[in-house]
Formats: structure tokens, C-alpha cells, sequence
């Protein structure tokens, strides 16, 4: 509160300023009186009925202060419980998507293996199936080769018996000579 320039100086002027002002000290005395019964009054008035109102309303301030001090406490703890019971469930998610791509890996390490089984299992097959094929084709050309060597050579054979055996007695050597050929043969089967 401001006060103005006359009241900044001392109590004991200002209580003396007030007395001079008022009169004679017999007038003061009686002032004093009243003024003190008054302020006794006034103070058992509040006494028996400020007092316990004043005293009963900053009970109940003090209680509900400490009431929500004691809520924000409860607060603050169930706050931090939460806060752990959160923390808590991020490490075990984290833990679990560990886990998650850990198997993750794996499981493509195992299809990785398996498509490359298939895919060797697949290719030796199809090298299997056509070497089978190239044999197939190679025995097959040695047939059509032996059948055109052995036409060929029915016909070659033909022309030259058909040349040397004009006559009569070249004919039954030949038969004589491949006789003893198939004879010979038989013996050393």
C-alpha cells in the first residue's frame, strides 16, 4: 500500500502527531478507554464467532489442499507406473520384433536353400533327361550307320560276287571259305 510523504516517517511521531492532534491528555485517556473497550469487544466478538469460522475455513483449505496434494501424489504414482508398465511393453515389443525378424531371416535363409535344391534338383534332371536323349540319338545314329554300312556293304558284296563267282568252281570256293568262316566262328563262342 502507498502511503503519502508524511506518513513515511516513524511510529512514535506518527502516534504522537495523532495525540496532539486529538487534545488534552484527559481526553486522550478517555479516548484510549473506548478505544480499547471497542477493540476488546470487536476481539471477543471475532473471538467467539470470527475465530472459529476463520479457523474452520482454513482447516478445510488445509485439508483440501492436502487432500489434492495427496491425489497429485497418486497421480504422479500411478503416472509412473504407467510409465513403467509402457516401457515395459516397448521393450517387450522390441523383443518381439527381434524375434519376429529373427525368424523372418530364417525362414528366408530356408526357402533361399530350398529353391536352390529345387532349382539343382531341376537342372540335373533336365541334364539327366537330355543325356538320356543324346545317347538315345547317338545309339540311334550308330543303327542307321551300322544299317547303311551293312546295305552298303550287301551291295558292294553283291557286285563283287556277282563279278567273281561267273564261274562255276569260284563259286564253291566261296561257299567252301565262308563255311569254315561260320564254322570257325561257332568253335570260339
Amino acid at each position: 500500500m502507498h502511503l503519502p510523504d508524511y506518513f513515511k516517517s516513524s511510529k512514535l511521531t506518527l502516534t504522537t502527531t495523532f495525540l496532539t492532534s486529538i487534545g488534552s491528555p484527559s481526553a486522550t485517556c478517555g479516548l484510549l478507554f473506548w478505544m480499547l473497550l471497542s477493540f476488546g469487544v470487536v476481539f471477543v466478538v471475532l473471538a467467539k464467532y470470527g475465530f472459529p469460522v476463520i479457523t474452520k475455513m482454513v482447516e478445510g483449505r488445509k485439508t483440501y489442499i492436502d487432500q489434492s496434494l495427496e491425489v497429485a501424489r497418486e497421480a504422479n504414482a500411478q503416472l509412473s507406473k504407467l510409465k513403467e508398465e509402457s516401457e515395459a511393453l516397448i521393450a517387450a515389443a522390441n523383443k518381439e520384433q527381434g524375434r519376429i525378424l529373427r525368424e523372418a531371416m530364417h525362414e528366408r535363409d530356408k526357402i533361399i536353400v530350398e529353391a536352390r535344391k529345387q532349382a539343382e534338383a531341376a537342372a540335373q534332371k533336365e541334364l539327366d533327361e537330355v543325356k538320356k536323349q543324346i545317347q538315345q540319338e547317338k545309339e540311334e545314329a550308330i543303327r542307321d550307320i551300322r544299317r547303311q554300312v551293312a546295305v552298303l556293304s550287301v551291295d558292294i558284296a553283291e557286285k563283287i560276287i556277282r563279278k567273281n563267282l561267273d564261274e562255276k568252281h569260284e563259286q564253291m570256293e566261296m561257299i567252301d571259305r565262308m563255311l569254315d568262316e561260320v564254322l570257325a566262328a561257332s568253335k570260339n563262342n
